[in-house]
């Protein structure tokens, strides 16, 4: 498995944009990461804006200064199980006819850095490195010819899962739904076209240990037939996240490991374990 180079100076080279999302004294705010230096964009990145630098343009900070939060919004996060042969040989199942799509809770995304808490209900969480799509327009009913069309940038993810939970329950909700059970970063990247991703290597490390590794060209069904597919049942809207399944090599995780998602040519996702539930929301 070899170990995955990232420039940014060639990424902007090749016209490719990493987005970011920060956490600012004003609140959560979008930018353009170019070099060490994030730039303020005025809105969510989904609208119109000017990707070149201008002296004018605001400086939100440096990217070592600034506390990256996850990058997507969205209404849904759309999961793909059993996406890549080996994996659902590992797991003593086949790859299906048709995608096999469910969900996970958007209070369940974290950023780069978090913490992945591991709830008492469960005497076994994996990590499961991903590929992620982000939707840059609403879309229905796209056919896979056109489906990229719709894509805004991709990015790294985490589909954390209570296996043995899931090995009790007809549906995945409760394995799969866990506050902190999607890590999501550390951005997006833009300029990406679908045989750019197909070449992407995937690959998950636990406290610097390789675990995963594979390229998206591996998967069943690619990226591009995952969203025309999930379009024809319900309509994408902007911001929405397609996680297109994870590679063979799935494990335990443990409190205090350190688990890694990169992914060559957009970036490296990190984030710890921790025992024990996330805490409390009171209503009101």
């Amino acid at each position: 498995m070899t170990t995955p180079s990232f420039s940014p100076e060639a990424e902007e080279r090749q016209g490719r944009i990493r987005v970011v999302r920060a956490m600012t004294p004003g609140g959560p705010r979008w930018g353009i990461l170019e070099d060490d230096v994030v730039y303020r964009l005025p809105a969510d990145p989904f609208g119109a804006w000017e990707p070149a630098i201008s002296e004018d343009r605001a400086v939100l900070g440096r990217h070592g200064e600034l506390a990256l939060l996850a990058p997507a919004t969205p209404t849904k996060i759309v999961c793909v199980g059993r996406n890549y042969p080996a994996h659902a040989a590992e797991h003593g199942a086949v790859v299906p006819e048709e995608p096999l799509i469910f969900f996970k809770p958007p209070s369940a995304i974290i950023g780069p850095d978090a913490a992945i808490h591991l709830p008492p209900q469960s005497e076994r969480v994996d990590y499961e490195a991903e590929l992620v799509v982000v939707i840059g327009r609403r879309c229905r009913n796209v056919v896979p010819e056109e489906a990229w069309d719709c894509v805004f940038g991709v990015t790294c993810g985490n589909d954390v899962t209570a296996r043995d939970l899931q090995r009790l329950d007809d549906q995945w909700t409760r394995a799969k739904g866990f506050d902190t059970f999607c890590p999501l970063g550390p951005w997006l990247v833009t300029g990406l076209s679908e045989d750019d991703v197909a070449q992407l290597e995937i690959i998950c490390r636990v406290n610097g240990e390789a675990r995963q590794g594979a390229r998206a060209s591996e998967m069943a069904f690619s990226p591009a037939e995952l969203i025309a597919y999930t379009s024809s049942i319900m309509t994408l809207e902007p911001g929405d996240v397609i996680m297109t399944g994870t590679p063979e090599g799935v494990g335990a995780l443990s409190p205090q490991d350190e688990v890694e998602v990169q992914i060559e040519g957009v970036g490296r996702l990190r984030n710890v374990v921790a025992g024990g539930d996330c805490g409390s929301v009171r209503a009101g």
